[in-house]
């Protein structure tokens, strides 16, 4: 059975004070765009979408280091290097969207070769 989102909060970061704290590290201008309701910000957010966040913002910065690099990846992948339209879209988006685009793209091209 899945655990809940707060059991791994506390597994993994202790409390959810631990773990905003981790995303904020991780949110540099590399990896994310500021779109947060100035108001409430990250600790209003719920638990299962900043592990989310956290899971996504690592891979990121581990497999490609910036947002910037991600995209190259996407425009590579779907061979459109040289497509700035695709780039000025793919540039609005958001980290995690984009993160989710790149790997449906491997997985449709994983296919296509099978």
């Amino acid at each position: 059975m899945q655990k809940s989102p707060i059991t791994l909060v506390k597994e993994r970061f202790k409390n959810k004070e631990g773990l905003v704290s981790a995303v904020k590290a991780l949110a540099t201008d590399d990896l994310w765009l500021e779109r947060l309701n100035t108001g409430k910000g990250l600790p209003h957010v719920s638990n299962k979408k900043l592990l989310h966040l956290h899971d996504v913002l690592s891979q990121v910065k581990k497999e490609h280091g910036s947002r910037a690099k991600l995209i190259d990846a996407i425009l590579a992948s779907e061979k459109r290097a040289k497509d700035a339209g695709y780039r000025s879209a793919l540039d609005k988006k958001s980290t995690p969207e984009l993160f989710q685009v790149l790997s449906a793209g491997k997985k449709r091209n994983k296919a296509a070769k099978a």
